[in-house]
């Protein structure tokens, strides 16, 4: 460029030359063929006049030629110019200065090659040999013995081509170039285009021989560009004192600039040479970067580049010199984020370019960055650190143009990396690794009224990113109402830093959180909005005991609870699908919406293998034997369906097995449906325990207290393993068929119990009854009266028919017609079941058929009044043959006994039943002697005797301090005959009233 400035100033003074020798002389040929020959050989270039030449002398000496050609190929540079003409003052004919009065370039075409490394290595050697590269010398020198009034470019075009074909126009060049004398005001305007920018600057110097002398000079520059380059820079103006050094470089002092809106002072050095170098100090009471983060202006949609045709920008303009540059700020305005004692600096060194952000201190905190990057790259490439000990996070939230429910501070030790100038490619080639924190952090749940549930907080909680191509972690300790939350959190880091609008858009997620009392885990994408969709899992060892510590109720009858499914969750409600869920260790899956209105709205389709309601309902499992073991009353709970009031559901259940407790049916296929308080559950015919059953339950919470309507029928049913499940009964065998339709309400459960009424129609078929076998109690009474009775469950009366009608009132369920029909034994009965208690009391009236080996007719059994009682708990009930009225009418009981063909005569009794001379004997013994008899016998085999308790159960006496146990009998032979308490062994208990005879007698057998 250098020797290019030296041929143009040469070009102007051969031709004035030419002007003042030639004209009207020789012939034009001659003229643009010699004129050619000596510029090309003063300047170095080949410069041709391949057009017309015009030559004239007043009233100033001119040249005016036509289609112009240079070209120097050391410089890698040729120009066209369409026209180039020139005056000089008729005074520099004998004048040694030489007045220039214009030199003009019209529609010149200049191309400058980029050349290869090795020839831009060796033009520059002999660059060197020849100069600084530095064209004011020349030029001051060229003006000591000239003056310029102008030089002016008009329509010119610049075209650089480098090694790899590129090709950048600079076009619509206007330049103006004024220097009239050495000790006059140096000035240069010019204008052009590049790509789609338009570009003016000016620059002038007060007086050059000021710089000649190493004396301050006045020096100006202006630029503008339209569009601006980058928001807020629309406009550069700078102002100071240039000096030329010894060493040939210039030092400006004491100079202002200002870049848009912004001003600061400058102290600049530079160095000329054939790698120019910049030294700049700025500095600013000031500096607003706000301007800046303006939108540019758009370009309208006819002047904009063809996508494919548009080029990236580089930094290449940088590569031709070398710079160092700091920027000092006493106060920063970036927004709403102020920022003060900022200091910036850059060094620019072969192409390298390293900027390094020293302090910034913003509010709690600071951020420190340095970047480095190769200039001449066509694309450049970044690096750098930045780093924070604290960023208010709510402030950069508001820089991004987002609101975050998070507070706290934000810190920062990660290096990055990026190629590219514009927003779009940054956003496609960042990256980062290193580790982002918050300290004194907390986060706000959305939805949540609560403050004290809503705060989540955290001490310091860091995060590691490995790149942004892969999920950034977070784990640590968070701390929500005041207990400690384990979190273990991945995101997709360039998808969370990078992305434009959170609050819309979502994160991808995954996330663990550990609690004391409950575990959380999702897999999907939230968005700060609180909206949710993916995996999601979660587990807890009492829900009721959880959301009391959320300071929530109506989960009391629920414990663990599991959730593991896909969830859609928005503000307006939740969709779960392939979801598995754990009740109180019940157990199922499928799927279901819930609509978050009043009340919810749910939709549900589940299967089960095993669906338990008394599980479900949170009833804890209880041996059947443990009320008779223990004498424990049957739990009282409270019973609240409140809950049904605040949903409307409709749940269709598939379940193998379907049952409360251990009572259990299925296949099921049914429909739970909740509506204005009240859930209603049908049961279609299902498979039942050998048979099937058909129920219908519903459960009203509408009402101020909760009650339950239950009507079943059963068919076909298995009686034993049934009755086993339900209420641990073990004594009743056969098929079952039976109808029940029972009510009841109540606050709690035991006030449901005893609250229930309805009936019940109860059959059973070619069955047994365990424990006791009747006609074998009859068939060996003899021996019962002498050794006692004793349950055994290995035996049993079989029976063809059994059945009953029920009528149920306050939880008990009492009978009139129990009847049995058996190929031994026909019976009737009554009696009643405490539904309450879990407690029966029946009392079984037995007859016999004529023969107990099963023919004959029936034979009544009045005279000999052994009915059967059973009683006591479901679970385990006492089943014995009730002996108190054979004392009410011995006599009648021997003609029975006689009748069966029973072996009487062994007994010492014929006496008592005649009057002859046998008579007096009995009389005797009843007088004493058979009295004292009887109980030294009794006394000798008072170990081994039974007493009356265990006679009629089976069982050791109870002792005085514990509750006998009643035995239900006629309640005329109770007040007549039988003692209130049975004695125990070898007690006598005196009676009101003194025995009969026969009374004794029959005592002291049994005794």
């Amino acid at each position: 460029m250098r020797r290019f400035i030296l041929s143009l100033l040469g070009v102007a003074a051969l031709a004035i030359a030419a002007i003042a020798v030639l004209p009207s002389l020789i012939s034009s040929d001659w003229v643009r063929a010699e004129l050619g020959r000596q510029l090309s050989a003063a300047t170095g270039s080949s410069i041709a006049f391949n057009g017309p030449v015009n030559l004239s002398a007043f009233p100033y000496l001119a040249v005016v030629a036509e289609d112009v050609t240079l070209s120097a190929e050391a410089e890698g540079i040729t120009a066209e110019f369409a026209e180039v003409s020139g005056s000089v003052a008729l005074s520099s004919l004998w004048s040694d200065r030489l007045h220039i009065k214009q030199i003009a370039l019209d529609r010149p075409v200049i191309v400058l090659e980029e050349k290869a490394a090795d020839e831009a290595a060796s033009t520059a050697d002999r660059g060197n040999e020849t100069g600084s590269g530095d064209p004011l010398p020349a030029l001051v020198a060229f003006l000591e013995r000239s003056a310029i009034e102008s030089v002016s470019i008009t329509s010119g075009t610049f075209i650089r081509r480098s090694a790899e074909d590129h090709e950048e126009i600079v076009s619509d060049v206007e330049l103006t170039l004024s220097a009239p004398d050495v000790d006059d005001a140096f000035s240069l305007s010019a204008s052009a285009r590049v790509g789609e920018r338009s570009y003016q600057t000016s620059f002038t110097i007060s007086t050059l021989r000021s710089l000649l002398e190493r004396q301050p000079a006045d020096v100006t520059l202006t630029a503008e560009a339209d569009p601006a380059p980058a928001p807020g820079l629309t406009n550069f103006e700078a102002s100071g004192q240039v000096t030329l050094n010894a060493n040939g470089s210039y030092q400006i002092r004491g100079g202002e600039v200002e870049a848009g809106e912004q001003a600061f002072s400058l102290n600049a050095l530079f160095v000329p040479g054939e790698r120019a170098r910049f030294l700049v100090d700025l500095e600013a009471d000031r500096l607003d970067l706000t301007p800046f983060m303006d939108v540019a202006p758009e370009t309208s949609q006819t002047e904009a580049p063809a996508a494919d045709t548009a080029k990236p920008a580089n930094l290449q303009f940088l590569a031709g010199f070398d710079a160092d540059m700091s920027i000092n700020a006493a106060a920063l305005t970036l927004g709403e984020i102020s920022a003060s004692d900022v200091s910036f600096s850059a060094a620019l060194k072969d192409g390298e370019l390293a900027a390094e952000l020293g302090h910034l201190e913003i509010d709690a905190g600071s951020l420190a960055a340095n970047v480095a990057t190769d200039v001449t790259a066509a694309e450049p490439v970044f690096r750098g650190r930045l780093a924070s000990k604290g960023l208010d996070i709510a402030k950069l939230s508001a820089l991004a143009g987002e609101s975050v429910p998070v507070s706290g501070a934000l810190t920062i030790d990660a290096g990055f990396a990026f190629r590219g100038l514009d927003g779009e490619a940054i956003r496609k080639t960042v990256d980062l690794a290193g580790t982002i924190g918050l300290r004194d952090a907390a986060y706000t749940l959305p939805g949540i009224a609560d403050e004290t549930m809503r705060e989540v907080k955290a001490k310091k909680i860091t995060a590691r990113i490995e790149s942004l191509a892969k999920p950034l972690r977070v784990a640590g300790r968070l701390q929500w109402r005041n207990k400690p939350v384990d979190v273990d959190l991945q995101i997709p880091a360039a998808d969370t830093i990078l992305a434009g609008n959170l609050s819309a858009a979502g994160i991808p997620l995954k996330l663990q959180v550990k609690m004391p009392d409950a575990n959380l885990s999702l897999d999907g994408k939230a968005a700060l909005a609180g909206t949710y969709a993916g995996k999601l899992g979660f587990s807890t060892a009492d829900l009721s005991a959880f959301l009391a510590g959320l300071g929530q109720s109506g989960a009391e009858s629920i414990g663990p609870l599991a959730f593991n499914g896909h969830v859609d969750a928005g503000a307006t409600g939740v969709s779960f699908q392939n979801a598995s869920i754990s009740v109180n260790g019940v157990e199922g899956a499928g799927s279901g919406s819930v609509e978050l209105a009043t009340p919810l709205k749910i939709m549900a389709a589940l299967n089960f293998d095993e669906l338990d309601l008394a599980r479900l309902a949170g009833a804890r499992s209880r041996a059947p034997q443990a009320k008779a073991a223990t004498g424990a009353e049957p739990a009282d709970v409270p019973l609240d369906l409140s809950a049904l009031r605040s949903i409307d559901a409709t749940i269709k259940v598939n379940a193998k097995k379907l049952g409360y407790g251990k009572v259990f049916a299925g296949p099921v296929a049914t429909s739970l449906v909740v509506s204005d308080g009240v859930a209603s559950l049908t049961l279609p015919e299902a498979p039942f325990y050998g048979g099937h059953v058909v129920a219908s339950l519903r459960a009203d919470s509408s009402q101020s207290e909760p009650s339950i309507a239950l009507k079943t029928s059963i068919s076909g049913a298995s009686a034993a393993p049934l009755l086993t499940d339900m209420a641990g009964f073990k004594h009743l065998e056969g098929s079952l068929k039976a109808e029940f339709d029972v009510t009841g309400a109540g606050r709690t459960s035991g006030a449901l119990a005893k609250s229930l009424q309805g009936n019940a129609n109860v059959g059973f078929s070619d069955g047994a009854i365990r424990g006791i076998d009747i006609a074998n109690v009859y068939n060996n009474l003899v021996s019962l009266m002498t050794s006692g009775f004793k349950q055994d469950e290995s035996k049993a009366t079989t029976f063809t028919e059994l059945g009953a009608s029920f009528a149920i009132e306050g939880g008990v369920a009492r009978t009139e017609d129990l009847k049995l029909v058996g190929p031994l034994i026909r019976m009737t009965g009554n009696g009643a079941a405490d539904l309450a208690q879990s407690t029966l009391n029946f009392r079984l009236e037995p007859r016999l058929v004529a023969s107990l080996k099963g023919q004959g007719a029936e034979i009544s059994t009045d005279g000999i009044g052994v009915p059967v009682v059973v009683e006591g708990s479901f679970a385990a009930p006492r089943i014995y043959p009730d002996l108190s009225d054979l004392l009410k009418n011995p006599d009648a009981a021997l003609a029975k006994l006689k009748d069966f063909g029973l072996p009487i005569d062994k007994l010492p009794i014929g006496d008592l039943l005649n009057e002859d001379g046998a008579g007096a004997a009995v009389k005797d013994l009843l007088g004493g002697t058979l009295d004292k008899a009887l109980k030294d016998k009794a006394f000798k085999q008072e170990e081994q005797q039974l007493s009356i308790e265990e006679i009629i159960g089976g069982e050791p006496a109870p002792k005085p301090d514990e509750a006998a146990v009643e035995i239900p009998t006629n309640e005329e032979a109770a007040k007549a005959d039988a003692p209130t308490e049975q004695p125990a062994n070898g007690t006598e208990v005196p009676s009101e009233e003194a025995d009969g005879p026969m009374e004794g007698f029959f005592k002291q057998l049994l005794r």
